[in-house]
């Protein structure tokens, strides 16, 4: 399987980017009123979300570990009943996702030991305002550009594994059904325990896999491009899919 490459398009660049001259303005912009003696804009959340924040990251690091624990073997048990199905290409897919996720774990046990109270206050995260709203399910969230840039690595995860596991389904002569695949259902590869909620990457990469595997199946290039011999999903695409909206 091929290492995922996040699609850089001139729609996402101007989301990401524009957020960062936003924020160097604002800074700036902050710096100009101290010297004129106003009042200064909050740049920062409050002491009491920042120390909120890095309980939710330890709490979420914990989490993801505890998840993948469990997950894998359910996962290796899943890949397995692909070869007696004889489902031959889609085995292989399914065996290197199983492999990705071992490798995943065993990066999140070394970053955790490493990690102390300390260098999770120290991340940027933790006092940079929200700045975007999304949904989930119906349900309104909002976090900052660090968030944001997870939601869209699970949506571009999500399309490359969908596309590879469309392709081999279409290889193995086998009914089209996203739903089915082991990927689908764990949904985190990609995911580090960070910045957002571990349900709501995992809406997005299974967002992100319905549209790649939709193109793999299909052998065609509707929500995606290759390059290289990697489909990364359409920045157009991929901003619709998150549906992003500034706040004010």
């Amino acid at each position: 399987m091929k290492q995922t490459v996040i699609l850089s398009t001139a729609a996402l660049c101007l989301l990401v980017c524009g957020s960062t001259v936003a924020t160097a303005q604002g800074q700036r912009g902050s710096q100009s009123a101290t010297q004129q003696g106003k009042t200064l804009p909050h740049t920062t959340v409050s002491s009491t979300v920042q120390r909120q924040r890095v309980q939710q990251q330890q709490q979420r690091a914990t989490q993801y570990q505890q998840h993948l624990g469990k997950q894998l073997p359910v996962v290796r048990q899943q890949t397995v009943q692909l070869q007696t199905q004889r489902r031959t290409a889609q085995y292989r897919v399914q065996q290197q996702y199983a492999t990705q996720l071992q490798q995943q774990q065993q990066q999140q046990l070394a970053q955790q030991h490493a990690r102390t109270s300390r260098s999770y206050s120290n991340d940027p995260y933790i006092t940079a305002p929200p700045t975007y709203r999304y949904q989930v399910s119906g349900a309104s969230r909002e976090t900052n550009q660090y968030g944001v840039n997870v939601l869209q690595r699970a949506v571009s995860y999500g399309y490359q594994e969908g596309y590879d596991a469309g392709r081999a389904d279409r290889s193995d002569r086998w009914a089209s059904g996203y739903q089915n695949s082991p990927a689908y259902k764990d949904a985190t590869y990609g995911y580090a325990g960070q910045y957002v909620d571990q349900g709501d990457y995992s809406y997005y990469f299974r967002e992100g896999f319905q549209h790649g595997y939709q193109d793999g199946y299909n052998n065609r290039s509707q929500y995606g491009s290759a390059s290289n011999g990697t489909y990364s999903i359409l920045g157009s695409v991929l901003s619709s899919i998150l549906g992003l909206q500034p706040i004010q």
